[in-house]
C-alpha cells in the first residue's frame, strides 16, 4: 500500500504534474538497503512526477571534511543512481552545490525559522544524548551545518514547490519541520508563496536487513555493495549472522537473515525452493549463503557493467549534472525572487 498525498490543494503548486524532489547524500558506498528502499521506489516515482533529483554535497560536509573522499564518494553515487535506471533525460539530476539560490533561500528561511524548532530535530538530539552518554561536553562535536541542517533541507524542497518528498519513516520529523518553516514564512509575508510538501512513503518498502540482523545502515557497518566485485559479495555475504543449527537441522526460512534478502531477489518459485530446502534439513548455512551471492552478482550482472562503465567516464558525469543544474536552478531562481519580493530585498542596480 502506497500512501498518496491529495491530488488537488489550493496550497498545491500548479503544475501539469506533481512534483517531486529526493535528496541523496553522498556518503559511503550505496549498498541493497539503498537499492531497494530508496533507488528504485524513488525512480518509479519519477514516471509520474516531474522530478529533482539531487547530490547534498553541501550536507556531507558535516560528517566528511576530506576533499578528495567527497568528490569521489559523489561521483560514485551519481555513477550509481544512472546505472541503476535514473534517466536525465527524464528529470533534473544535479548537485545542490551547483544551485546558488539555494543558500540565498536557507539564509531567509533562517529568518523565519526558530531556535526551538532546531532543538527539537531528532539528529540534533540524538547527538547531544550520546555526548551526555559519554560524559562530555553536550555540544562537543556539534557544527552549524548539523545543527541547521533542517533549514538547509527545507530550502532545498521548498525551492522546488514540490508536492511531495519521497521519505523513510524515519525522515517524517525533518518534512514536518520543512512545513513549519513554510507556514511561518507564508504567514509573515501574508500570502501563499510556499507549497507545503507532503511526505510519499511506499509503505510496500521493508526494512532490509543486514549483515547483523539489524536494519542495513553505514552506520552499523553492516552493508552489502550494490556494485562490488564477485570477491567482495561472496565475503560479505559469508558474514551474515545465522544461527548455530547444525547441517541436519530444519531450519526456519521465516527467521533467516540470509532468506530475507534471498526473496529480494528471487522469483517466488525459487524462494519457494529454497524454502522448502531449509525445512526439509540437510542445508548448511554456507551453501544458502553462497546461493544469495550468486544470486546478487547475476541479478545486478548489467547495472553493474553499466556502473563500472561510467565511473571511468568523469567528465560524462560531470555533464549530466550540468544539464541537470540548468533546469533546477531555472526553477529555484523563480521561487527566489517572489520571496525577495515579499521580504522587501531588491537588487540596486
Amino acid at each position: 500500500m502506497v500512501n498518496t498525498p491529495p491530488s488537488s490543494s489550493s496550497r498545491a503548486a500548479k503544475s501539469a504534474r506533481p512534483i517531486a524532489v529526493t535528496g541523496i547524500k553522498p556518503t559511503g558506498k550505496p549498498h541493497l538497503g539503498n537499492y531497494f528502499a530508496s533507488i528504485q521506489p524513488a525512480i518509479a516515482l519519477s514516471a509520474q512526477h516531474e522530478s529533482y533529483f539531487f547530490i547534498a554535497d553541501y550536507h556531507a560536509l558535516n560528517s566528511i571534511k576530506d576533499p578528495s573522499v567527497l568528490q569521489a564518494e559523489t561521483l560514485d553515487v551519481v555513477a550509481t543512481w544512472l546505472a541503476c535506471g535514473l534517466d536525465p533525460q527524464k528529470v533534473a539530476f544535479y548537485l545542490q552545490s551547483d544551485i546558488p539560490e539555494l543558500f540565498e533561500i536557507t539564509i531567509i528561511l533562517l529568518a523565519y525559522t526558530s531556535k526551538g524548532l532546531m532543538n527539537r530535530a531528532h539528529a540534533y538530539k540524538a547527538f547531544i544524548q550520546n555526548n551526555r552518554t559519554l560524559t562530555r561536553d553536550a555540544d562537543e562535536g556539534v557544527n552549524m551545518g548539523l545543527y541547521n541542517y533542517p533549514v538547509m533541507m527545507a530550502a532545498d524542497i521548498l525551492a522546488f514547490k514540490c508536492n511531495i518528498v519521497p521519505i523513510g519513516k524515519d525522515q517524517v520529523q525533518h518534512l514536518e519541520m520543512t512545513q513549519d518553516i513554510a507556514e511561518a514564512f507564508n504567514r509573515n509575508v501574508n500570502k501563499s508563496c510556499l507549497v507545503y510538501p507532503h511526505p510519499f512513503i511506499n509503505e510496500n518498502v521493508k526494512t532490509i536487513i543486514g549483515t547483523d540482523g539489524r536494519k542495513m545502515s553505514k552506520s552499523y557497518h553492516n552493508t552489502i555493495p550494490i556494485f562490488a566485485d564477485a570477491d567482495t559479495i561472496y565475503k560479505t555475504v559469508m558474514k551474515i549472522i545465522t544461527t548455530s543449527q547444525s547441517i541436519e537441522a530444519v531450519k526456519d526460512p521465516g527467521t533467516c537473515n540470509v532468506f530475507a534478502l534471498y526473496k529480494l531477489f528471487a522469483s517466488p518459485e525459487d524462494s519457494k525452493a529454497l524454502a522448502n530446502k531449509y525445512r526439509q534439513g540437510g542445508l548448511s548455512w554456507g551453501a544458502a549463503k553462497k546461493q544469495l551471492a550468486e544470486l546478487i552478482i547475476t541479478s545486478l550482472e548489467k547495472e553493474r557493467d553499466q556502473y563500472n562503465h561510467l565511473i571511468k567516464a568523469k567528465d560524462h558525469l560531470k555533464k549530466v549534472l550540468t544539464t541537470g543544474q540548468l533546469q533546477a536552478r531555472r526553477k529555484a531562481q523563480q521561487t527566489l525572487r517572489e520571496m525577495k519580493s515579499l521580504i522587501g530585498i531588491f537588487h540596486a542596480q
